[in-house]
């Protein structure tokens, strides 16, 4: 069985013993059941299982940080009495090359204030990012390529 459906099962637990299918008391559950089940991880298995959710964990956090860190870009930007912006398309060369890690790199970049994923070559090569301020697209390419990209390939690789 999924150490992952176990998880899901013993929050599932914690939520009818204590009477509270809320969310906020399952997510407690789960955090609870990812503690005991890493005091028995070496009984149980696994624990590749463990290891890969702090790189989920790191990857959420992340995506927060360059969230509220770009949100602020922008609003300093948009509240400059001279915006001296140079907007621009950027093509990005992809290190990730499943349909999955493409999709999310996508997704992450455009949920990012600033950034809009415009288009992934057919080839899968390179995928297209409109940037708000795209005066130094190395500099792009680069928070991109160190950000999230690798924090993807952490995570589900």
């Amino acid at each position: 069985m999924s150490l992952f459906l176990v998880n899901v099962l013993l929050a599932l637990a914690w939520s009818a013993v204590t009477g509270s299918f809320s969310f906020f008391n399952f997510a407690f559950g789960f955090v609870l059941a990812i503690f005991a089940l890493s005091l028995i991880r070496e009984q149980v298995g696994s624990t590749g299982y463990f290891s890969r959710a702090r790189r989920v964990i790191s990857l959420a956090l992340l995506f927060s940080y360059e969230l509220v860190l770009s949100a602020w870009r922008v609003a300093v930007l948009v509240l400059t009495p001279k915006m001296d912006l140079k907007p621009g398309i950027i093509a990005y060369p992809l290190r990730v090359d499943r349909d999955f890690e493409i999709t999310m790199l996508a997704n992450l970049i455009t949920l990012t204030p600033g950034t809009l994923s415009v288009d992934v070559s057919d080839d899968r090569r390179f995928l297209y990012v409109h940037a708000l301020d795209a005066s130094d697209p190395d500099a792009t390419r680069r928070d991109i390529a160190e950000g999230f990209e690798r924090k993807i390939m952490e995570a589900f690789r």
